[in-house]
């Protein structure tokens, strides 16, 4: 699934920014070499590093 339109970024590559110790939405961006936009997908990103992390 697309989690941010703008930088094409996809919830498998936010799963794995979390576990490459990304612990919010910039960091993650930041680790696939992108930063937010529009602003739009941080609530879905945030949603998604929240569900890795109690995972881990």
């Amino acid at each position: 699934m697309v989690v941010c339109v703008c930088n094409a970024i996809k919830e498998s590559q936010v799963r794995d920014a979390v576990r490459k110790g990304a612990s919010c939405p910039r960091s993650a961006y930041e680790t696939l070499g992108r930063r937010p936009r529009c602003g739009q997908c941080l609530p879905f990103a945030r949603s998604i590093i929240d569900e890795e992390s109690v995972g881990a």
